[in-house]
């Protein structure tokens, strides 16, 4: 099953996009990579690369990040991984439910799961 890691720079912030995505993604690994190795503001490439490790059973990891450091920590730590992994370029809290539905389906791709996290910038929240 697709694997999904959520960057953000708050490990609070991190902890509850991954609450709300998991209610909707049933046995979707989906892991939090918050915060900086102090548990401060910040992001940190070692805790990215141990939550790949933890959401990816094989077939694949999607990343979905906040800003700044996020994207770049997250592309040293793809770097890093030995599997597959990409980053969704997409709203962080939207596409994380929209990534955890699609990771759901037992023919999930990463490439189909990054494709609808990244359809969630087309919601119309008025």
């Amino acid at each position: 099953m697709v694997g999904l890691v959520v960057v953000s720079h708050s490990g609070k912030a991190a902890d509850g996009i991954v609450e709300v995505a998991a209610e909707m993604g049933g046995d979707t690994p989906i892991e939090a990579a918050g915060g900086d190795s102090g548990g401060e503001i910040g992001t940190n490439v070692d805790r990215i690369s141990d939550a790949f490790v933890a959401a990816d059973d094989g077939d694949g990891v999607v990343v979905l990040v906040d800003l700044g450091s996020a994207v770049m920590n997250a592309e040293v730590a793809i770097e890093m991984h030995d599997g597959e992994a990409v980053i969704a370029d997409c709203p962080v809290l939207e596409g994380a439910v929209n990534a955890a539905v699609a990771a759901t389906d037992p023919k999930a791709t990463v490439e189909s799961v990054v494709e609808q996290a990244e359809a969630a910038a087309d919601i119309d929240k008025t």
